[in-house]
């Protein structure tokens, strides 16, 4: 009858169906219709292993196939769209695809929707692992070739958001680069784990049906290197396991602290105070008040957006904890936060990638910055050391030249030679050479350090990696 009540697949042992309120309380179709590309991809899969060990015909695989097609283009194009009564992406698929064809009543064999979303998610995670590893490996062009134009601009580097030592612009920014780094080798590492397939695990215990697993992993691209088909190792784990999901949010979260941390630098910088760097107006907004303003809100909402992939995985650690195995329901709630963190998190690298182009280095700001004779005084002190002075005594003579200069309200580099040298005797009259930055970059030209030679290396090292 037309007007008859949709049951759930599920419904055979329910005289009644749901509540409205349940189903509108327990549906999942609100946020996994967006995994529709891969359980089509699994379930084209699937029916082909069905019709390989014999369970259905080659005529009933095409079918399925084909209809399977065909409801994915009514999805993609707007004609096929979630209905809550059917719960979630899985049921929505399957009644599309019965539909279409009376083979598809044969599908569902030897499989859960427990090892069908695992799978499912595992596909996500290789897909989202490898469009977020593209967005790291862009921002990270665009901060070497920052880098490359501003070799020979100096800052100075901050402890304690006080000036410490000089370092080159450069220097600093690789110092970005190598942070995501670890971010697009964290990525590329969840993506290997997830390169492993569940499908075939059933609800937790398998399927007696001789279904073949290792087929399935190769249709599906769950291979290692050598080819060779990779499936879980234990069909309770399989269905159970959240790992995949809290290191992909893990993944996330860090990056999301170095993208904060990142544009920490690049607000401080652009204020006033500093002045080392402007932005583009495409990544700064104004104020409704005050018509002077131009404020690094790109760099704030960044701050902001990495509490927010904190908290997803703060959710998913508090979502597993304590839960028995395998499967319960509660783990429906996984797929929210990680859906989040991969949206949020490409945004942000793409809005940070952009800001650092649009980017306008302030060479003269950064220098003046930069002459602060205080900033060599470890410099000074290692000046005694190579004559033979303890670093310990060498540190109180400096520190007692430092105290000295603000005394007399001069700076550091212009004390008189002969006062210099009553502090320690190791002192000689080409004391005041070291008080000059190439000199003191130039020093510094070991493994690591910012010399000139050691960024030039870094840059290439940088551009053949992001080639590779």
């Amino acid at each position: 009858m037309a007007n008859e009540k949709k049951q759930a697949t599920w419904g055979g042992r329910f005289k009644d169906g749901p509540a409205e309120l349940m189903l509108r309380f327990g549906e999942s179709i609100s946020f996994d219709w967006r995994l529709a590309p891969y359980d089509v991809q699994v379930s084209k899969a699937h029916a082909a292993m069905l019709a390989h060990i014999g369970l259905i015909s080659a005529e009933d695989r095409d079918a399925i196939r084909a209809g399977l097609d065909a409801v994915l283009a009514d999805i993609e194009s707007g004609a096929l769209l979630p209905d809550i009564a059917c719960e979630d992406v899985h049921m929505n698929i399957e009644q599309a695809l019965t539909k279409k064809t009376p083979a598809g009543a044969r599908l569902h064999a030897a499989r859960s929707r427990n090892d069908q979303v695992a799978t499912d998610m595992r596909l996500f995670f290789r897909d989202a692992c490898g469009q977020i590893a593209g967005r790291l490996k862009a921002l990270l062009g665009a901060i070497v070739e920052l880098a490359d134009k501003n070799r020979d601009v100096f800052i100075p580097g901050y402890t304690h958001l006080q000036r410490a030592q000089p370092v080159s612009l450069a220097h600093h920014l690789l110092a970005w680069a190598q942070m995501f780094g670890r971010d697009l080798e964290r990525i590329e590492e969840v993506a290997r784990r997830a390169n492993i397939c569940p499908l075939g695990s059933g609800a937790l215990a398998g399927s007696t049906l001789p279904i073949d697993r290792e087929f399935v992993a190769r249709e599906l691209g769950f291979v290692n290197a050598a080819g060779e088909p990779q499936v879980t190792a234990n069909s309770m784990d399989a269905v159970a396991d959240r790992d995949l999901f809290v290191e992909f949010a893990s993944a996330c979260a860090l990056c999301g602290v170095h993208l904060s941390r990142v544009s920490e630098d690049g607000i401080l910088w652009n204020s006033a105070e500093f002045g080392y760097v402007r932005f583009s107006d495409a990544f700064t907004t104004g104020s409704s008040l005050m018509p002077q303003k131009k404020n690094p809100d790109a760099l704030e909402l960044l701050r902001g957006k990495s509490a927010r992939l904190q908290g997803n995985l703060q959710t998913l650690f508090t979502l597993c904890k304590g839960l028995p195995l395998t499967y319960n329901r509660d783990l429906q709630e996984d797929k929210p936060p990680v859906f989040d963190s991969f949206d949020t998190l490409m945004i942000c690298l793409d809005v940070l990638a952009g800001t650092l182009e649009g980017m306008t280095v302030r060479p003269d700001k950064c220098a003046a910055a930069v002459a602060d004779p205080l900033l060599l005084a470890t410099d000074l002190a290692d000046y005694l050391v190579a004559r033979g002075v303890p670093f310990r005594d060498a540190h109180h003579a400096i520190g007692a030249l430092v105290g000295m200069a603000e005394e007399q309200g001069v700076p550091l580099d212009k004390l008189p030679t002969e006062a210099v040298k009553q502090v320690n005797a190791a002192f000689e009259d080409d004391w005041a050479s070291v008080f000059d930055l190439k000199r003191a970059l130039s020093l510094r030209e070991r493994p690591g350090m910012p010399g000139h030679e050691q960024t030039a290396a870094q840059i290439a090292a940088w551009r053949q990696r992001l080639q590779a």
